[in-house]
């Protein structure tokens, strides 16, 4: 089977800033790119960090009106402190910067995407240069696929090369993602490897294998046929 890659979802032509440039040149880039995050690159093109509208707002409520003597947002820890009064993109960006490589999966990206609780990851090769960057809405992308391409890949691939059956062993039937498995094979034991694999097709939202039967039921003991 062929998973796409992120370096054929992820957007080639960002915009970055350097640990230099100053707050409000970031927060132009910002504005005027309509984007709510930049990487920071150093002289090499490394990402060294990632700077959004997030980091830039702590300065704002850090200087928010508050009674007294008091500090306007109480008990920031020490390096929420020191985003909220600096002046470069290296001072306020997050870092190290959530990196994925354009030769991995999307249920790879998607995974630390979820781990890390971000909305993009920076596309990086393997010396740390910036090369792209991928968004959660790149990734429901592949879910725009259309049926006869889901179906087409599940008998080809999975069916026929990665699982060796025949041609017309089952019946795929594709509906807006969903995929439903018809037919009979020769064990039970076959059918909860036949829907992970399935599951995993891109484009793929769900699997059903309701109407699969077997001829011996290899999880039971002594066989018992259906």
């Amino acid at each position: 089977m062929r998973h796409r890659r992120i370096g054929e979802l992820m957007t080639r032509e960002v915009v970055s800033v350097h640990g230099a440039d100053p707050f409000k040149e970031v927060a132009r880039t910002l504005s005027r790119r309509r984007v709510t995050a930049v990487p920071v690159v150093d002289g090499a093109g490394r990402v060294v960090g990632v700077v959004s509208e997030g980091d830039l707002l702590r300065k704002t409520a850090d200087r928010a009106d508050a009674p007294g003597d008091r500090p306007a947002v109480p008990d920031l820890d020490a390096w929420e402190r020191a985003k909220a009064e600096g002046t470069r993109a290296e001072e306020l960006m997050s870092a190290p910067a959530v990196c994925a490589r354009p030769d991995w999966t999307v249920a790879e990206a998607a995974r630390l995407m979820e781990v890390q609780g971000v909305k993009r990851l920076v596309v990086v090769d393997d010396e740390d240069r910036l090369l792209g960057i991928v968004s959660r809405h790149d990734l429901l992308g592949i879910f725009l696929r259309e049926d006869d391409d889901i179906h087409r890949e599940i008998v080809e691939d999975v069916l026929g090369d990665t699982l060796r059956l025949e041609p017309n062993a089952l019946a795929v039937e594709v509906r807006d993602g969903r995929v439903d498995l018809v037919g009979k094979l020769p064990f039970r034991g076959m059918i909860p490897a036949i829907e992970r694999m399935v599951a995993t097709v891109d484009g793929v939202v769900s699997v059903s294998c309701t109407r699969l039967t077997y001829d011996i039921d290899d999880t039971a003991r002594g066989g018992a046929r259906s």
